[in-house]
């Protein structure tokens, strides 16, 4: 069994956590909304930080909390790397020993993954000798991560970790965490509130308001269920694409996606050929046609599509769920949708003004 289950009934004064949790062992999940609604509740649940009298969390096939029977296993014995919003490092240690502080706690037999790996793959091996207060704040979040590392963790919980970090250290930061994911393979608990990191991070997100898991789905089904469109902010992102490269035109500087056997065009890229990229797409840069058009037309993105539904946004716009071999919205008028006629089934083209690397995205 590969999945996370946990169930939490948290009472205080102000505010209470029901949460009912069902996500894979596998990928960043994470989970995401307004500040407020328990986000870091439940990551401090999940760890033992927090010890509540209904709660129940099976790993794997590891019950770690079940107060039915009286069970619940303190964060030391749980195989759990936890990062803070704030670093914590110790000012009175340099790099090196902050990053071997969990290290050397832990027996030589649990250790499955070593100070050159981490030290590799967060990029800090010129750090090594300095002490904290010489870092920077991106700098500081890096080491911090390390050292949950290389705790050996199942499972690793990141709450907010962005948080305080301004725009540029965040965007250094981002591709060091898909990193540690991507080779070390562990599952990754991620919380936020903010979207272009959910855009950029997440396989999976559960959606939480006022103490309520609200959605889980994947990144996409969640961004672009109608349902939940007003729960992400102003983005209104129409689509988040996993692709790969086939190709680079140098003479107009482009690079070429392939994306369910259809092509994509983005600004020219330093990727190599065969390498994944994800791309967003704003459902403001979506128009539809029905029917193949033999005008030349500037549009370089045009994707077959079948419309799902259809739901009214305002008086003037409608947002239309397509299916292009994933899902993807379309934010268009409500006089261009009785002018064409569409209707749930219909078969059209999505003409896509924009397609935007997820790395270009801003607060």
């Amino acid at each position: 069994m590969s999945r996370l289950l946990a169930r939490f009934a948290v009472r205080f004064p102000a505010f209470h956590l029901d949460v009912d949790l069902d996500v894979p062992l596998s990928g960043i999940t994470a989970i995401f909304g307004p500040s407020g609604s328990g986000k870091t509740t439940l990551l401090r649940c999940l760890a033992g930080l927090e010890r509540v009298p209904h709660g129940f969390i099976q790993f794997g096939n590891d019950v770690w909390q079940d107060e039915k029977r009286s069970l619940c296993l303190p964060l030391y014995k749980r195989p759990v790397g936890y990062v803070f919003q704030e670093p914590r490092l110790f000012p009175h240690y340099n790099v090196r020993a902050n990053l071997l502080y969990g290290y050397t706690r832990i027996p030589s037999e649990a250790r499955r993954i070593a100070l050159e790996q981490v030290v590799d793959i967060l990029g800090i091996g010129h750090l090594l000798d300095r002490r904290i207060h010489h870092l920077s704040g991106g700098e500081q979040q890096r080491v911090a991560i390390g050292r949950a590392l290389l705790t050996s963790p199942e499972l690793l919980l990141l709450d907010e970790p962005l948080a305080s970090l301004d725009i540029q250290r965040k965007q250094e930061l981002l591709p060091f965490i898909r990193r540690l994911h991507e080779e070390l393979r562990i599952p990754v608990i991620y919380v936020s509130h903010a979207t272009n990191e959910i855009l950029q991070l997440a396989d999976c997100v559960v959606l939480l308001k006022e103490g309520t898991v609200v959605g889980v789905g994947t990144l996409n089904e969640m961004l672009t269920s109608l349902r939940f469109r007003g729960s992400f902010g102003s983005h209104r992102v129409g689509g988040v694409l996993e692709t790969h490269v086939i190709g680079h035109d140098s003479q107009y500087r482009l690079t070429q996606l392939e994306f369910k056997g259809q092509s994509l065009f983005v600004p020219l890229q330093p990727v190599s050929v065969g390498q994944s990229v994800r791309i967003h797409i704003f459902s403001n840069d979506v128009s539809l046609v029905v029917g193949r058009t033999h005008s030349p037309t500037s549009v370089l993105n045009i994707l077959e599509a079948t419309i799902l539904e259809i739901q009214e946004t305002d008086q003037s716009s409608v947002d239309v769920l397509l299916d292009i071999g994933a899902p993807l919205v379309a934010s268009i008028t409500r006089k261009s949708l009785v002018n064409l006629g569409l209707k749930p089934g219909h078969r059209v083209f999505a003409h896509i003004k924009a397609v935007a690397l997820n790395e270009e995205l801003v607060e």
